[in-house]
């Protein structure tokens, strides 16, 4: 787990309303909701097994 430097915005109650981190932290970040988007968008769709899909893949001389 690495550590991250988070500096905090606060309002003049001293409460945190915003966050800074580093620009590869957001990008990772947006990068993982993008693949959860994804997931949602498809998790109806139907399933293939490991031994179809390499069956597929060789069908079309991508493995």
């Amino acid at each position: 787990m690495t550590t991250t430097e988070v500096q905090y915005i606060v309002n003049e109650k001293g409460e945190k309303v915003a966050i800074i981190i580093p620009i590869e932290e957001f990008e990772e970040l947006l990068e993982d909701l993008h693949d959860i988007a994804v997931v949602a968008k498809r998790r109806d769709e139907p399933t293939v097994s490991f031994d179809e899909l390499k069956k597929r893949l060789k069908s079309h001389g991508l493995i």
